[in-house]
């Protein structure tokens, strides 16, 4: 008999994890606690901005026209414990309030309220990032609370915002930590489809699939830093950042991936997982190990108030009375996340020290307004630099490389780009009258 999948947390994870794998051919229940996301799940739509995921729901849930029906929702743990074989907890893992740590109260909740109604023989798999020893804790609490023959996973994801679908259905290596041979095979047979594509199926133990996605995020965000580091030297040295990771990303050991300078990472991973990684290793006794980390952190930051400087640099040492338009608001392009984002940080600085600040962004403006209220919000690109005595572009939108500045100067009251991204043409943006500056690069 065919294997039937839950999936317990429908965010961002486990809403595409859902999709995909009705789209593997499995018969999929979902479960969230808040009924409007159920609900609007059931319509095949999605609370979040991921290209390509509700085309993908739209396929498959259940009562919709022309769907397989493979996909439904619910509320009901009683309903996800009878119904499936394998279950996936893909519920949030945010910061704890104060300080570093994972709060872990959601995924705790999620084990507790699922476990007990585990009748019959199933494998629960944990896909949240926790930290390291988290499995091994919730593999006993299943086992003290199932009345049936229960088993734990742990199988990481590694899904980037705005390629989320592809990497679920096509992913770059899956990595299972088993305790048994027979929680290996259910996931060979859940994962069959892209392992029969040629991914990588990376069979461990629970501490090493844990460690895995905090190494990975960590190493990215080591690597960002670092050229953020090197940004800072070439200002002070009138060297071309740009130019300097072209050269070194051209050596396979380094690789031109994650190079690119500017005003550094966000959104609800890197930073939270980083700091959360550093906080067990100091519980674990090893946190020497990863007081690497705690630069990297400080390097991020520091980026957002150096870009806040070069504005004010711009504006002649003040931004009292001083309009400053913002071209991006979340995270990175292709999401509509604004957690922990750069780029509304920059823009919340600037507002506080006196500066009339305008944000546009192509899909996060709703997630914007949300979070920073008191900030002035325009519904184009052109809307939000009319009048600017400086831009700031700060996520690398594809629309926005592609502004026309002869056509967007008409409107400012100044021709000053600061690139916050090292994403736009200085030669096409100089040519067009305007004063461009970006990140560790030469002034002109």
């Amino acid at each position: 008999m065919a294997l039937r999948i839950t999936v317990i947390g429908t965010g961002y994870l486990g809403a595409t994890h859902a999709a995909a794998m009705a789209e593997l051919g499995f018969e999929v229940l979902g479960l969230d606690v808040v009924p409007e996301k159920i609900a609007l799940l059931s319509t095949g739509r999605v609370p979040m901005y991921e290209p390509g995921l509700e085309e993908l729901l739209t396929r498959h849930v259940a009562g919709l026209e022309g769907s397989t029906g493979r996909l439904r929702f619910t509320t009901s743990w009683e309903e996800i414990a009878e119904f499936g074989d394998v279950h996936f907890v893909c519920v949030n893992t945010p910061q704890k309030h104060g300080e570093y740590a994972c709060d872990m109260s959601y995924v705790d909740a999620a084990f507790s309220s699922l476990a007990p109604l585990l009748t019959r023989p199933a494998l629960v798999v944990g896909k949240s990032t926790v930290p390291v020893g988290s499995a091994a804790r919730l593999a006993r609490l299943v086992a003290e609370l199932a009345p049936g023959e229960v088993e734990l996973a742990w199988n990481p994801e590694f899904l980037r915002e705005g390629f989320a679908v592809e990497d679920t259905l096509h992913p770059d290596r899956i990595v299972v930590g088993v305790a048994s041979e027979r929680a290996e095979k259910l996931l060979r047979e859940v994962y069959a489809t892209p392992v029969g594509e040629g991914t990588p199926f990376v069979v461990t133990d629970y501490p090493t699939a844990e460690l895995v996605k905090t190494s990975a995020n960590s190493f990215l965000a080591t690597k960002i830093s670092f050229i953020n580091a090197m940004a800072e030297v070439c200002e002070a040295a009138g060297g071309d950042v740009q130019k300097l990771a072209e050269a070194i990303g051209y050596d396979e050991r380094i690789g031109a991936k994650f190079l690119r300078a500017g005003i550094g990472f966000g959104g609800g991973c890197l930073p939270k997982d980083i700091r959360a990684f550093m906080a067990r290793a100091g519980e674990l006794g090893v946190d020497q190990a990863l007081t690497f980390l705690r630069e990297v952190d400080s390097i991020n930051m520091r980026r957002r108030g150096h870009m806040v400087e070069l504005a004010r640099e711009a504006l002649g040492g003040a931004f009292l009375g001083k309009r400053v338009a913002v071209l991006g608001a979340a995270f990175k392009p292709d999401s509509d996340d604004v957690r922990d984002s750069p780029a509304l940080n920059v823009a919340g600085q600037i507002h506080l020290q006196g500066g009339q600040v305008t944000v546009y962004d192509p899909k996060a403006m709703a997630n914007a307004r949300r979070l920073f209220p008191t900030l002035g919000y325009a519904d184009s690109a052109r809307d939000a630099v009319r009048g600017a005595d400086v831009v700031l572009h700060l996520t690398e939108w594809r629309e926005f490389r592609d502004l026309d500045p002869a056509e967007l100067g008409r409107e400012t009251a100044a021709r000053i780009m600061l690139d916050g991204r090292n994403a736009l043409d200085p030669v096409k943006w100089r040519e067009a009258g305007w004063t461009y500056r970006a990140m560790g690069r030469p002034a002109a």
